[in-house]
C-alpha cells in the first residue's frame, strides 16, 4: 500500500526527485529509506512504475521497453541534475526475487555496496533492456538463480517440495 500511496501522492510527495506521469511508461523516482540524503557515497533511489500490472522481472516483455528506457534515461538525468552524479557512477538494477511485488528499479552509487546489489540478486537495467531486445519473452523462458536467506518462507517451501 505504501507504494500506491507514493504513486497517488498521498504520502511522500515532497520526496519525489522526478516523475514521468505517463500511466503506461511513467514512473516516480524517490530516495530509498536506507539513504539519509546527507552524502552521495551511499546514494540510493528507487524508481516506482505507475503501472500496477507489472510485479517483477518475470513479467517484463518487449512491450515494456519504452518504460524501461524512460527509467534508464530520465532517471540518470534526474540524478545528474539533482545530485551532480553522472550516469557512469550509478548502478541501476532490478532485484529477483524482489522484496515487494510492484516493479521498481534501484539506483545506487557505484561505489556503494548496497544490500542485494550482488550478481545473485541484481539484474542491471541495461542488461534487462538488451535481453528483451533480443527476445521479447526472455524473462518468461530464462532460468533465474537467486539466493535465499535461511529464515525465508520461500526457502522452507522449496525444502518441503524437495527442490533444495
Amino acid at each position: 500500500q505504501w507504494v500506491y500511496n507514493i504513486l497517488e501522492k498521498k504520502a511522500e510527495a515532497d520526496r519525489i526527485i522526478h516523475e514521468n506521469p505517463d500511466p503506461c511508461d511513467g514512473f516516480v523516482l524517490v530516495p530509498d529509506f536506507k539513504w539519509n540524503q546527507n552524502q552521495l557515497d551511499d546514494l540510493y533511489l528507487i524508481a516506482l512504475v505507475h503501472r500496477r500490472d507489472i510485479k517483477s522481472l518475470r513479467d517484463l516483455t518487449a512491450e515494456h521497453l519504452p518504460l524501461l528506457r524512460n527509467i534508464l534515461v530520465e532517471g540518470k538525468e534526474a540524478v545528474r541534475k539533482r545530485f551532480g552524479v553522472p550516469g557512469s557512477q550509478l548502478r541501476i538494477y532490478l532485484h529477483y526475487q524482489p522484496s515487494y511485488y510492484h516493479l521498481h528499479v534501484h539506483f545506487t552509487a557505484l561505489g556503494y555496496d548496497a544490500p542485494g546489489c550482488s550478481v545473485e540478486r541484481a539484474h542491471l537495467l541495461v542488461d534487462v533492456i538488451d535481453n528483451l531486445e533480443m527476445d521479447s519473452m526472455y524473462y518468461q523462458k530464462r532460468a533465474l538463480t537467486f539466493a535465499l536467506r535461511a529464515d525465508e518462507l520461500l526457502l522452507k517451501k522449496f525444502q518441503e517440495a524437495g527442490r533444495v
